[in-house]
């Protein structure tokens, strides 16, 4: 094997699973104990006290349990939900999916803090630009989930060329400190930069390389004048300081040569709490570590009946569940069997959240794609806060 990664073929046959999976369906095979069962995921509490999350990973869920006989039920994917609401259901006879625990809560916890931590950085810009440069510190095969994520969390477009493929969207990036460095100087590489690539492509200048970057934006803008779109400021930690304050002094340097409509870019261990204090200049961010590094949204499977009988572990509530929603914002939560639930608050009529998904083989909603699942997210956390 080439690199260490999981085939899809393999996923798929249940290899990515935990040993104990293989040996509770070895011993209860042993006694043809085989019961119909409903599971549901959701997640206790949320990471980093987060006060909501958002819900991704269905789409390769709904691929992984293809030609199953079982049925799954969920939220939409993109969809915001807050601690303790169950999210998921999946039912049939146990041993025809327990192999697929892990691999399931693997796709839901991962994509799911993939999409809160980007939509987070979302409220926090703005309609300012945000892409995503999280690529680089992951392994490269899930480079396309990760930036697919941040794209349905809120983000305007990806940097890797095959994640951008994924979602049916240019590639978006500017020049590397590598152009700059093996050009010998900033005003080569930008020189280069727009000689070479075609014009539809934004003019966007890295402008730390060798020099300050005051003068750097200041010799971006007399090289490329009026075709200058950006500049992007990717300063070292150990040369920051006061980096509002550079952000500042470019915005002003180019201001007072005419250049006010040249755009501030800013890279580099960039997160939410730092978009709120750098806001005042800089008009986008491009954001690695931060989002390949989301922490994990913590979901727990678990049986909450057995053959039509309510039936839960300890510290469970038994029975399937319905998560309601009003448009007033209230929401509650009640047994699956419920049809008409009246709010609490408003006495409106509430609208159930989990719907079914997968039936015995036969796929029952439309897949959606990457930029209406992004556009549920735009929605939603229109009324949230950090």
């Amino acid at each position: 094997m080439a690199f260490h990664i999981s085939l899809p073929e393999h996923i798929k046959k249940g290899r990515v699973t935990d040993v104990y999976f293989e040996r509770v369906i070895q011993a209860l095979r042993s006694k043809d104990i085989n019961p119909f069962v409903q599971m549901e995921i959701r997640a206790t509490d949320l990471p980093h006290n987060w006060n909501w999350a958002v819900f991704a990973g269905l789409e390769e869920v709904l691929e992984l349990v293809s030609g199953l006989p079982v049925s799954v039920r969920g939220i939409p994917e993109g969809s915001v939900f807050f601690a303790g609401e169950p999210v998921f259901s999946i039912s049939g006879k146990y041993l025809d999916f327990a192999v697929y625990e892990t691999s399931i809560l693997g796709l839901l916890c991962q994509a799911s803090g993939i999409a809160t931590n980007s939509a987070r950085c979302r409220i926090a810009a703005g309609e300012r630009l945000l892409i995503s440069f999280g690529a680089r510190r992951m392994h490269p095969a899930i480079a396309p989930m990760i930036e697919r994520n941040a794209f349905i969390g809120g983000f305007d477009g990806v940097a890797v060329v095959e994640s951008a493929e994924l979602i049916g969207e240019k590639p978006m990036g500017t020049m590397s400190h590598s152009l700059v460095l093996c050009a010998g100087s900033e005003r080569v590489a930008f020189e280069l930069f727009d000689k070479a690539l075609e014009q539809d492509i934004p003019r966007i200048a890295l402008v730390d390389t060798f020099e300050d970057e005051k003068f750097g934006a200041i010799h971006a803008a007399e090289v490329l004048k009026g075709k200058l779109d950006g500049v992007r400021l990717d300063t070292p930690g150990s040369r920051r300081g006061n980096f509002l304050k550079i952000l500042e002094e470019v915005r002003w340097e180019l201001d007072v040569r005419g250049y006010s409509k040249v755009e501030i870019i800013v890279s580099g261990g960039i997160d939410e709490f730092n978009i709120l204090e750098l806001n005042r200049y800089a008009n986008g961010y491009g954001i690695g570590t931060h989002i390949s590094n989301s922490p994990v949204v913590n979901f727990s499977m678990d049986i909450v009946e057995i053959d039509g009988s309510p039936v839960a572990k300890r510290g469970k509530k038994s029975g399937l569940k319905q998560v309601w929603k009003c448009d007033c914002g209230w929401r509650t939560e009640t047994l699956e069997a419920c049809e008409v639930v009246t709010c609490e608050r408003c006495s409106s009529k509430m609208e159930p959240l989990l719907k079914k998904y997968y039936d015995q083989g036969r796929t029952l909603e439309k897949k959606e794609s990457p930029q209406e699942i992004r556009s549920r997210v735009l929605e939603q956390i229109k009324s949230l806060e950090l």
